[in-house]
């Protein structure tokens, strides 16, 4: 049994020694990993598409004007939806997610996009 599974057993509450269990868990380890390994490409495939110029971040960010305006308009918008009831949580999902994909945007431009630029016109 692979060490790293029983680690993450334990570490869920799991005291047993039954192999199927055991298995279980190694499963679900294996599975969030691999969902974990996919949202990093698909976050990394978005930012791709948007280094090549500072107008498609902008259009991304649209409507804010700048990248710290495009974090509090996000920040705003996610504790708005925290506070919502759960039926109209689950009705303003699609601008929830896109809220977040533009928090992300915002963040790693905001930190990167000094270099990048510089690197691209030189």
């Amino acid at each position: 049994m692979d060490t790293l599974a029983a680690d993450f057993a334990r570490m869920s509450g799991y005291t047993g020694d039954s192999p199927a269990l055991l298995e279980a868990y190694a499963a679900i380890r294996e599975h969030g990993i691999h969902q974990a390994r996919q949202g990093h490409i698909a976050r990394k495939a978005i930012i791709d598409a948007l280094k090549h110029s500072e107008a498609m971040v902008l259009g991304a960010i649209h409507p804010a004007l700048s990248l710290e305006e495009a974090l509090e308009d996000t920040a705003r918008f996610i504790v708005f939806w925290r506070n919502m009831p759960r039926w109209r949580q689950e009705r303003r999902l699609p601008d929830l997610a896109r809220a977040r994909q533009q928090r992300l945007i915002a963040r790693f431009f905001r930190r990167y996009s000094h270099q990048i630029w510089a690197r691209e016109a030189a």
